[in-house]
């Protein structure tokens, strides 16, 4: 566990020398000062990461769940962007048993600036590399919670010509009366995406559900079309 040790120690003697207080209020607000935050621009966040983690060891996946588990934990929201980069960058480490962490991470603390890149580029691969997961994002797409919903409909954003467009239509058939707004722009941009790859498919699919679909959904999909 030394290089879990050394990342968040060496994360903290890069990150905190460099907060901007000043800058951390306006983010805050920003963001309807649901977090914390340090006053790191993206950039900066990345620049800062980048040489925190060099020469680090790969992580195994305890390793990788301790680390995301722990930045998840600290009250600065910068740190939760770190766990994002750092899980995508390691996608092919965890097994299908790490979907249970995926569901903390994106019940914590959820918003759309972490809950988006989890489902996109994390949840994505994950499920691509362990196609049972698939079944996961069945239920949670019926969740209760809006942002599994999210995380559901969104999982297959970068699939292009690999995604099951019979599961993603379904998905987005179910909710699409969700009354919850960042349900329905994910119903949009999901299908603004997939009709990139299967255009005549997507506008079908906004015609025969125009009547359920609402119409922040119907302008994303239809965006491009």
């Amino acid at each position: 566990m030394r290089g879990m040790n050394d990342l968040l120690a060496r994360l903290d003697e890069h990150f905190r020398p460099a907060a901007d207080p000043e800058r951390a209020t306006g983010m805050a607000a920003y963001m309807k000062n649901r977090f914390e935050f340090l006053g790191l621009p993206a950039p900066v966040v990345q620049k800062l990461a980048k040489a925190a983690q060099a020469g680090l060891p790969r992580p195994s996946e305890d390793e990788l769940r301790t680390i995301a588990l722990e930045l998840w934990a600290r009250p600065e929201r910068e740190y939760q962007y770190v766990a994002c980069s750092y899980l995508i960058r390691h996608v092919d480490v965890p097994g299908p048993g790490f979907i249970a962490t995926v569901r903390e991470l994106v019940t914590t603390k959820s918003w759309w600036d972490t809950v988006d890149p989890l489902a996109t580029r994390f949840t994505g691969g994950l499920v691509k590399r362990h196609r049972p997961l698939a079944e996961v994002m069945d239920e949670w797409s019926g969740d209760e919670n809006k942002w599994l919903i999210r995380v559901a409909i969104l999982h297959q954003l970068h699939y292009g010509a690999g995604t099951d467009e019979e599961r993603l239509f379904a998905y987005c058939a179910a909710q699409a009366g969700h009354r919850d707004f960042f349900v329905r722009k994910a119903i949009g941009w999901a299908l603004r995406q997939y009709a990139r790859t299967a255009p005549h498919e997507v506008r079908n699919f906004v015609e025969s559900h125009r009547s359920l679909l609402s119409g922040l959904s119907i302008r994303e999909a239809t965006k491009h079309l």
